[in-house]
């Protein structure tokens, strides 16, 4: 992990179309100002983490509901 000081007013890049800047630093708190193109999504850790355990769950219950259909469908050994 990279660990930068930064002051309000000061920023840095991330590869060359990110800029995180400090917007304001108060009460053990700091904003920050990110400017990045459309194309580059930013969450929160908190948000980031939510969507990827409702992309597993939403995952898992697509495999099972193909693996359903697949033995509805399946002709019956015998037949």
């Amino acid at each position: 992990m990279l660990v930068l000081t930064r002051k309000v007013g000061e920023s840095f890049r991330i590869g060359s179309n990110v800029i995180i800047s400090v917007v304001k630093s108060a009460s053990g708190q700091v904003k920050l100002g990110i400017t990045a193109p459309g194309s580059v999504s930013i969450y929160r850790e908190e948000i980031y983490q939510k969507i990827r355990e409702e992309n597993q769950a939403a995952t898992v219950s697509g495999e099972l509901s193909a693996q359903m259909l697949n033995q509805f469908l399946s002709p019956e050994k015998g037949d």
